[in-house]
């Protein structure tokens, strides 16, 4: 990450909503697009389509994990449609929805929105609670003003991700521009769980597995926010079945989570012996080179980071398991992957960044 408030490379209006026990109810079995599918968040929604009975196409490159569902219908393209064979395989076949997991520029999100609006009846773009202007409010909602990038041409996330907000907000209006009224817009905050390639809040519950001294920074009152990829992808899916539209925040718990409950969870999961040396949000914020995982200063432009309203969401059929589940689950992945020859995760914060702030904060003292 780069100088506050940016915190962009972290990361990820009127609404119709129906009600939640409609979009609970079985569904009659859909036929649905995904640009993406073998990432992260893809996957789990495979998984997710797949348990409910629909049928699946995937688009996308073919590079990451090719080997993943080779039962399921593979178009081959790329998002780009100035690149290649671009969306050539796309210009057949008809789907009752798209869910765009792997959209990340207004040109290439248009394009193909565009060419499918005659074939679809529904548009799911997966979006970024980082589309939001910064600095963002506090307890701030789907109105709040979104970013907007100096340069609407860029094509580039920038050094310091300083674009990603940009770029998400001008994607979610060429969706929209593209299937006016039959466009959802999701806008996750940390997704996490198992499988994420990331290496962010996986971090913590592998670092507590190792033991020793562990550098927590904040203090356990802070607020955070996260989604389980397993609740996203089931969630859209549910989206998908009853075709509800509009802008939700896709993040939770449904009550405030307290970064305090997470640590917690990490140490119930995670039987080493270890201890906990708390380091003060404030010192942590003046390490502009050293900033630790998921967790985000809750001062000054970074004050809301973690405190968005997601009750559009539930009211349309979030749910959202217990973040014990989801650290004891992310850990167990973790320690399998790494039985791999290549593991799949970089922990998103090394030990020698770790024993860095331990011994700048021991330097400097009390107070």
């Amino acid at each position: 990450m780069k100088a506050r408030p940016t915190r962009r490379q972290v990361l990820q209006m009127s609404t119709t909503l129906l009600p939640g026990a409609a979009l609970a109810a079985a569904a009659a079995p859909r036929r649905i697009l995904i640009l993406g599918g073998t990432g992260f968040l893809g996957p789990a929604i495979v998984e997710a389509a797949r348990a409910r009975g629909h049928t699946l196409t995937l688009f996308n490159r073919g590079r990451t994990r090719p080997g993943l569902f080779p039962d399921i219908e593979k178009r081959q393209g790329d998002r780009d449609p100035l690149k290649g064979e671009g969306l050539k395989s796309l210009e057949t076949g008809e789907w009752d929805a798209v869910i765009d997991d792997s959209g990340f520029y207004p040109r290439m999100v248009g394009a193909s929105a565009r060419l499918l609006a005659p074939r679809v009846s529904h548009y799911v773009y997966v979006s970024s609670i980082s589309a939001y202007r910064e600095p963002g409010p506090v307890n701030g909602d789907e109105q709040a003003p979104l970013a907007v990038l100096a340069d609407p041409q860029v094509e580039d996330m920038g050094k310091g991700f300083e674009n990603y907000g940009g770029l998400k907000a001008a994607c979610e209006a060429a969706a929209e521009a593209a299937l006016p009224g039959r466009t959802a817009v999701i806008r996750p905050g940390f997704i996490v769980g198992p499988d994420d390639p990331t290496g962010r809040f996986t971090y913590w519950p592998a670092r507590f597995d190792q033991g020793g001294e562990i550098a927590v920074p904040g203090t356990p009152d802070d607020p955070l926010q996260l989604i389980d990829v397993r609740d996203l992808a089931a969630w859209l899916v549910l989206l998908v079945e009853s075709g509800a539209t509009g802008r939700f925040n896709a993040l939770g718990p449904e009550r405030p989570l307290a970064w305090g409950r997470v640590i917690a969870a990490c140490q119930a999961a995670a039987p080493a012996a270890g201890s906990v040396t708390w380091i003060p949000g404030e010192f942590v914020a003046r390490q502009e080179d050293l900033n630790f995982p998921i967790w985000v200063p809750p001062l000054g432009a970074t004050r809301g980071f973690h405190t968005w309203q997601n009750r559009r969401a539930v009211q349309a059929g979030l749910r959202l398991r217990p973040v014990e589940q989801t650290v004891a689950d992310t850990l167990a992945w973790y320690r399998g992957q790494l039985k791999e020859k290549e593991g799949r995760t970089r922990l998103a914060f090394t030990p020698e960044q770790e024993a860095e702030v331990l011994r700048r904060w021991k330097a400097a003292g009390p107070g």
